[in-house]
């Protein structure tokens, strides 16, 4: 078995968490997590304590909006260390289908990994903004 650097796990780790959402393969995608994670979300109007509660606003998502991620673009990554945590940052341009149509959003975002007892990097903690258009 290769070791990978610790540059080289998160980069996976973020591949795997942006590739599960892009492809709404919500088991995969929610696996990333840490069932403590925090979610703090630009377009929701409280801060998610945990992943389940994450798990919970999604489902109400898909049943209240119809919400389904069709495509998701990662661009300008990059990943800070500080320890065994590393801040993953890049800006995400994704395609959503809601009741209301197709529509196309604009936003940076930080992700905050950890790495596990069992060497996995999960991510505890996200943060969601709109990207700024100049």
């Amino acid at each position: 078995m290769i070791s990978l650097s610790p540059v080289q796990a998160v980069q996976q780790a973020a591949d795997s968490l942006i590739s599960a959402f892009a492809r709404h393969d919500t088991a995969a995608y929610f696996a990333c997590f840490h069932p403590e994670a925090t979610f703090l979300f630009y377009n929701n109007p409280v801060t998610l304590p945990s992943r389940d509660a994450y798990q919970q606003c999604w489902t109400e998502w898909e049943q209240q909006f119809g919400f389904h991620i069709m495509d998701c673009c990662s661009s300008e990554q990059h990943i800070h260390f500080f320890g065994d945590t590393a801040i993953f940052t890049h800006c995400v341009e994704t395609k959503i289908k809601t009741n209301n149509g197709i529509q196309t959003v604009a936003e940076r975002e930080s992700i905050v990994f950890q790495k596990q007892a069992d060497q996995m990097w999960l991510c505890i903690h996200e943060h969601l903004s709109p990207k700024e258009v100049n």
